[in-house]
């Protein structure tokens, strides 16, 4: 764009007016703005990210770039990790672990400071259990599968630039979720805990032997036993038939 103190006569006021205008991000999208964003969907209908992809991946006209797709949990940590997009519209039904799986997993992407990837849940569900789960794991907003297209590009720039993003309906649910006593309270076992032993402990209550984490971890068979010694020893429980009990209970498995 040229600068507007180089813009000779009436003619060159208003051609810098018109671009100024432009880059005010009036309308929402960001086709003709220039802003551009890169999008993984994240859904295990293929119709519903055909549609999806159709409705806002006209990248000159809504400057979403559509770089990845993936149906299932391990499917969708192995593209977001390949494609590193800057918005993942994660549905929160997933085979695999849910939505709440691939924000643990992809918890290293979101945190990276200068290249994060964040998140926004898009689903047909709006129970609480749902929404508070995907948001305290991580991601920036939450909206349902009624929203338009126009209004889901707006809500995933302003999730790239980091806002929060609810439906309508939603934003007041959640506040009241966080501020009331029905809100689920912050737990201080789960969070005497590493990252990693929450992975191990996790699997652990999934069934899975000690050789089988190793392997879906990339660490050896010791460290996970080391990893397991840790959680029984913080959570105060002295076998993993407890362990797996206490899992099932706060609904991590």
């Amino acid at each position: 764009m040229s600068d507007p103190t180089e813009a000779n006569g009436t003619a060159g006021a208003d051609a810098a007016q018109a671009a100024e205008a432009a880059d005010s991000g009036a309308g929402g999208t960001g086709g003709g703005t220039g802003r551009r964003v890169r999008v993984v969907l994240v859904d295990d209908h293929r119709m519903f990210r055909t549609g999806v992809q159709a409705e806002i991946g006209r990248t000159d006209e809504t400057g979403v770039e559509v770089v990845g797709e993936a149906a299932d949990v391990d499917q969708a940590v192995t593209v977001i990790t390949a494609t590193r997009p800057e918005v993942v519209l994660l549905d929160v039904h997933l085979p695999g672990g849910g939505g709440v799986e691939v924000l643990r997993r992809c918890a290293g992407l979101m945190a990276d400071a200068e290249r994060p990837v964040r998140f926004l849940a898009l689903s047909v569900s709006d129970a609480a259990e749902d929404v508070i789960g995907v948001i305290r794991g991580g991601a920036r907003g939450y909206v349902t599968k009624t929203i338009t297209g126009s209004d889901l590009i707006d809500s995933v720039f302003r999730v790239q630039e980091g806002d929060a993003v609810f439906s309508p309906r939603l934003a007041g649910f959640v506040l009241d979720a966080f501020a009331s006593t029905d809100a689920p309270p912050v737990d201080e076992d789960m969070d005497r805990l590493t990252q990693r032993e929450r992975e191990v402990l996790r699997l652990i209550a999934r069934g899975y032997a000690y050789k089988e984490i190793a392997k879906q971890l990339f660490i050896s068979v010791k460290t996970v036993e080391s990893h397991v010694s840790a959680v029984l020893r913080k959570l105060q429980l002295s076998n993993r038939h407890e362990l797996t009990r206490w899992a099932t209970a706060r609904r991590l498995v």
